[in-house]
């Protein structure tokens, strides 16, 4: 769920105070394009998963980010009313949680 190799990759990048930073922005963004996609709004659909992806590779949520893709790559063939945003949040939800809980013990 978590690519922790990444995580500790991107601590000894920017350090611990950077490292801090960059968690604090990355739910901030994120949750404001998954509180978007919430309310069911697929108007910018394509565009919101790449955001989503970059941003959870970034961050090592792959799971997360490999679901992006797929949504991605659906919407820009014209298939957005079938991506599984549903299950997108959730693999979202759940790899936050699992991140939270772990990355002191991992990164």
């Amino acid at each position: 769920m978590i690519d922790w190799p990444r995580v500790r990759e991107l601590k000894e990048e920017v350090g611990e105070d950077g490292f801090e930073e960059v968690i604090e922005l990355f739910l901030e963004e994120v949750e404001e394009v998954i509180s978007k996609l919430e309310t069911g709004d697929r108007s910018q659909l394509e565009q919101d998963l790449h955001f989503l992806k970059g941003s959870a590779l970034n961050l090592g949520f792959q799971n997360f980010s490999n679901l992006c893709l797929d949504g991605e790559r659906m919407s820009a063939n014209g298939q957005a009313s079938d991506v599984d945003v549903a299950l997108i949040i959730d693999s979202y939800n759940k790899s936050k949680a699992t991140f939270l809980a772990d990355v002191g013990s991992h990164a």
